[in-house]
């Protein structure tokens, strides 16, 4: 970015190259989680807008993707919008569409929007966003076609890494968690020591029982940036290992996490959620889980809010979240096993039983502390019957 600010000094109405300045901090705070970076971005953007303030779908698109990177899906579609509309041959902003949509819940448009993205511009975040669609309704093989296709089209290291983590996510959400170790490998051979790979090898470490190898990639990953997904994981796997000292460190840094999050007034997050549900006060983690899917009615907030609201003990109101967080058809232990759990709360035993099945059929190690609950509760039905 160093080039590009010397060329804005030099050249301070180049609108474009404001837009272009504003989205690489964009992305420099998705892979940071520092606010700071977003600050910046909104700054750029901002300037790109006071430059040229019509006709300008860079820094509208910019504006989309920097609403979506703080979860505000709301004005992420407002800007997607405005941007599609400035320029409809924008692939870009059909991007931001697609996202938007997705997170509130409106699949039917996101998936438009995405097919739109793919015929104007067929390409890793195209495919990438093409393979999401078919994930979210359960189709994994034909989201690993299509990321497979993202991967040819993969040109520089960044996006190689990229397409090899989502497929090491499907392939660990398929229960293959070898499949999921190979991928995470070759995409940390395109980018060392890339946190998102990080933690998928450390999963996949973790389901073959590599537990020394899956901390060490946890804690590599948190070095990087101590996002809560990675500290959530690291503590449930020491948990698990009966590490306990360890994984209250972990959930220490968590529950401080959470007190920056609620002084800045931010969104809570799926990790968020499930942490207070299971670890801290379940009272808010009911109004956290309430809030966040009345903002954001995506599939994993809606099973997030089930999660908190059994948890808490208020299983006829969960099981309705539940239902939903699996109406696409999702293929997801995690979401099958806090389902199960809700029915087994409510005695649907036969219902409950069905969801512990399916969870365990489609990974049998899917989580350090809930697997071992779900044999432990399918194995109680049974020896009922």
């Amino acid at each position: 970015m160093a080039a590009l600010r010397e060329e804005l000094r030099r050249v301070p109405r180049n609108y474009v190259g404001w837009a272009e300045l504003g989205m690489a901090s964009v992305q420099e705070g998705r892979t940071t989680a520092d606010p700071a970076a977003y600050a910046r971005a909104e700054s750029a953007l901002r300037r790109s807008l006071k430059v040229q303030p019509r006709d300008n779908h860079q820094a509208e698109t910019g504006m989309g993707a920097l609403a979506a990177a703080r979860h505000d899906f709301t004005t992420a579609l407002a800007w997607g919008r405005r941007a599609a509309a400035t320029n409809p041959s924008n692939a870009a902003a059909q991007g931001v569409l697609a996202d938007a949509y997705t997170q509130l819940g409106r699949y039917e448009e996101s998936y438009r929007a995405v097919q739109r993205m793919t015929d104007l511009r067929p390409g890793v975040s195209s495919l990438a966003r093409a393979s999401y669609t078919w994930e979210l309704r359960g189709d994994i093989p034909q989201a690993r076609t299509l990321m497979k296709r993202a991967l040819d089209y993969a040109a520089t290291p960044a996006d190689r890494a990229f397409a090899r983590l989502h497929l090491a996510t499907l392939a660990q959400e398929a229960g293959d968690a070898r499949t999921a170790l190979r991928e995470a490998e070759d995409g940390l051979r395109a980018a060392p020591g890339d946190a998102p790979l990080l933690e998928a090898r450390a999963r996949a470490h973790a389901v073959l029982g590599h537990d020394r190898q899956a901390v060490a990639d946890y804690a590599a990953a948190i070095a990087v940036v101590p996002l809560q997904q990675y500290l959530l994981g690291l503590g449930e796997l020491q948990e698990s290992l009966g590490k306990t000292r360890e994984a209250r460190a972990q959930y220490d840094v968590l529950r401080a996490h959470e007190q920056v999050r609620r002084t800045a007034g931010e969104p809570a997050d799926v990790d968020a959620i499930l942490f207070e549900a299971d670890h801290g006060d379940r009272g808010r983690a009911v109004t956290m889980g309430r809030s966040a899917v009345e903002d954001r009615p995506f599939i994993a907030v809606q099973d997030a809010c089930a999660w908190a609201l059994h948890r808490a003990g208020r299983n006829a109101q969960a099981l309705a979240y539940a239902d939903r967080a699996l109406g696409l058809g999702t293929r997801s232990a995690l979401f099958h096993y806090h389902r199960a759990m809700i029915r087994l709360a409510l005695d649907e035993r036969a219902a409950a039983r069905e969801d512990l099945v399916r969870a365990l059929a489609i990974d049998p190690r899917f989580h350090p502390l809930h697997a071992p609950r779900a044999r432990a509760a399918l194995d109680r039905i049974d020896a009922a019957r």
